[in-house]
Parts: C-alpha cells; sequence; structure tokens
C-alpha cells in the first residue's frame, strides 16, 4: 500500500520527505498559487499524482470544465471521475459519462463506490467494472458502514465497517484479488493495518495524521479513537509560523501512521 497525507500548503513542500505519491485537489489549483507551484514542479519531477475531484471538501464534484483542465493540463496518473455522496444512481450515471469521455493516455479513470448498503456497494462495484473502470475507491464515511462493525465509538465503527463490507465483497467474490482499489480518508488511521491480505488495495489518501498533529491529538501505538474536526481547505491559509507549534505532533503522527500499519517508511 502507497500514502499519501494532504497537508497544508506550507507543509507541501517537505510532503515528499513522507508521502510515497502525491494527491491533489483540484479546486486548490485555482484558490492558491504555492499549491499550483507545487504541482507543476511534481509534474516536472515525475512524482505519482492522483487528482481527485474534491467532492469531499466542497460537498460537491469540482465544476466540469475546470476538472478537464487540469486533468489535461497535468495528465494525473489517476483521475477520480465525479461522484455523488451516498448515491449510487447518480454516481453510476456519472461514470457513465466519464466512461465516454477521452482524457490523456496515461491517465487512469478511477471511479468511487457510493451506497447506502452493502447490496448497492456490490452493485456499483460491479457496474464499474463493466463500464470499464480499472480503479475503483472507498470513500471512508458512509454510514451503511457502521451496520457492518456496530460500535459506540463512531470512528471506530466507520473504520472497521468499511474493512467488513470490503472484505464480504472479496469473500463475495464481487472484489477480485487482481482487481486495483484506493481508499479515500480515514476516520480511524488504526484501520489501514486489516488490509495486508488484500493485495488489491493500492493506495490510501488521509489527512488524518496532519490534521490530528494541528489539533493537538497524538497517535499512541493504537492509533487514535476520534477523527480530527479540521478540514484541509481550512489550513490552507496557516503559515509556517502557525503550524510550527505543531511540527513535532505532526512528523509524530505521521511516522506513527505508517508503523501502526506495517507501510513501509
Amino acid at each position: 500500500m502507497k500514502v499519501s497525507h494532504e497537508v497544508p500548503v506550507a507543509l507541501i513542500k517537505s510532503s515528499p520527505q513522507f508521502n510515497h505519491y502525491d494527491y491533489c485537489l483540484p479546486h486548490l489549483l485555482d484558490q492558491n498559487e504555492d499549491y499550483l507551484n507545487y504541482f507543476k514542479w511534481a509534474k516536472e519531477n515525475d512524482r505519482y499524482i492522483i487528482m481527485d475531484n474534491s467532492l469531499h471538501e466542497l460537498g460537491h464534484a469540482y465544476d466540469t470544465d475546470r476538472l478537464l483542465h487540469w486533468v489535461e493540463y497535468f495528465e494525473p496518473n489517476e483521475f477520480i471521475v465525479p461522484d455523488v455522496w451516498q448515491d449510487m444512481e447518480a454516481s453510476l450515471e456519472n461514470a457513465a459519462k466519464w466512461a465516454q469521455i477521452k482524457l490523456p493516455y496515461y491517465t487512469t479513470k478511477v471511479a468511487v463506490v457510493q451506497a447506502k448498503s452493502i447490496e448497492e456497494a456490490s452493485e456499483c462495484y460491479t457496474k464499474y467494472k463493466m463500464l470499464g473502470y480499472r480503479k475503483i475507491a472507498f470513500s471512508y464515511g458512509a454510514n451503511y458502514y457502521q451496520e457492518h462493525f456496530p460500535h459506540p465509538i463512531t470512528a471506530v465503527a466507520t473504520s472497521m465497517g468499511r474493512v467488513a463490507v470490503i472484505s464480504k465483497l472479496f469473500k463475495d467474490r464481487v472484489i477480485d484479488v487482481n482487481d486495483r482499489v484506493h481508499l479515500l480518508g480515514c476516520a480511524a488511521p488504526q484501520e489501514f493495518n486489516f488490509y495486508h491480505y488484500m493485495p488489491f488495495v493500492e493506495t490510501i489518501d488521509t489527512s488524518n495524521p496532519i490534521m490530528a498533529g494541528i489539533e493537538g491529538l497524538e497517535y499512541n501505538k493504537n492509533g487514535i479513537l476520534s477523527k480530527p474536526k479540521i478540514k484541509i481547505d481550512e489550513t490552507m491559509g496557516m503559515t509556517w509560523d502557525d503550524l510550527a507549534p505543531h511540527l513535532s505532533l505532526i512528523y509524530h503522527n505521521v511516522y506513527m501512521f505508517k508503523k501502526i500499519n506495517n507501510i513501509k517508511q
């Protein structure tokens, strides 16, 4: 598994020290020149880039014209096509449209499973494969995850619920061992230790250790049991001086994230 942690723009030049690849939020390319310049550098230096559609940050996928502009401009290795939160039909409709849109040759289209139940998740995943998608993602916070791992701590129920759902889809051969899967975000960082026997899980993106560090939450040997409330967009105006008091804890959490989950540092 390879992991990328989204960071405030003031730390972005340091991120290759601990990120296996770069995870790009396209709406920030239009909002922040330093963010844009970093990804220009990343492209020039052959960094692996996965470009999101900014659904989680905006509540809806970013403007189609701007998405197409940035995909054409950067030619990312992967692009997560627009999806609709917990709406299988709308997400499938979008995926069908984007399956017909020509993107740069080396850009792999990724579709996100959106569902209100494991039955819908199975249907969504299967139909994405029928549409020709070679990589499929699972979001971190779907409500139905909690039905599959009831627990009084929401972060535990959500994170382990995703493990349970993906495990069941794998057991039922909806997910094949040779498939390619991306995991979007996390509720509790210790979740990813449970995917080591699922070789189809290729990539993870989560700002969890960074946001936890900014909030003063310290990872221990078992991770943490609460999800940070701050979002990456809220940190983009933070300066180096703003972040300096948190740097030790941020780097501690980044290190512990990989240690807890047995991921190469």
